[in-house]
């Protein structure tokens, strides 16, 4: 199995024509062989900013699946309507797992996290082991846990990639974050990360 993360920023006058690209592209990406999951975010703090996050088969499926039309179409689309480059993250698994086996419930209100860091290479084993712990209790023993999954990122060491779902946003901020796993998870971060957290979260929204 292998994840991508894809970020795209629009330009304001052409983010509905994109979106709609976007949504369209979604919907024939399911239907492709090698696909196991998309999903497509919109920022809550820039209404300019996409996220996709895919699961594929291989690496090969990735490949197939930058040579079907739909994805041509989005490219070429997104040559108009974006304000950069997208930014590709090519995802490695780390431990545990991914695990997407639990659903929301209907009266969930989900809250979404992308958080693709910087990190002294350094700190770089030590924070892998950390969160295999951390990511271990929160998936045991936290309700408000849907998904929580930690990524390398293919080419950077100096990179990292926390995909996360919750039933409320108070789950996150009220709850997990006063755990001590989370504790001391959050003080290897402040020695590990490079410059402030914050400019790294992304909340989002699913479309």
């Amino acid at each position: 199995m292998k994840s991508t993360i894809v970020k795209f920023t629009a330009k304001p006058e052409h983010r509905d024509m994109f979106a709609a690209t976007l949504k369209e592209a979604q919907v024939a990406t399911r239907k492709e062989a090698g696909n196991k999951e998309i999903r497509v975010f919109v920022s809550k703090s820039d209404a300019n900013e996409f996220f996709v996050y895919e699961r594929w088969a291989d690496k090969a499926a990735i490949r197939s699946h930058d040579n079907e039309p739909h994805t041509k179409k989005l490219m070429e689309v997104g040559q108009t309507a974006l304000q950069t480059a997208p930014d590709f993250y090519f995802l490695g698994d780390t431990n545990p797992l991914p695990d997407h086996s639990k659903s929301p419930n209907p009266e969930d209100k989900v809250f979404v996290i992308f958080f693709i860091f910087k990190i002294k290479t350094v700190y770089r084993n030590e924070l892998l082991n950390q969160f295999e712990d951390h990511i271990t209790h929160t998936r045991k023993e936290e309700e408000g846990n849907i998904l929580f999954d930690l990524y390398t990122v293919d080419g950077q060491e100096d990179t990292l990639a926390v995909y996360e779902h919750w039933r409320t946003e108070s789950d996150v901020w009220d709850v997990h974050f006063n755990q001590p796993y989370a504790v001391k998870t959050g003080e290897l971060m402040e020695k590990a990360v490079i410059g402030d957290l914050k400019q790294y979260m992304n909340f989002v929204t699913e479309i």
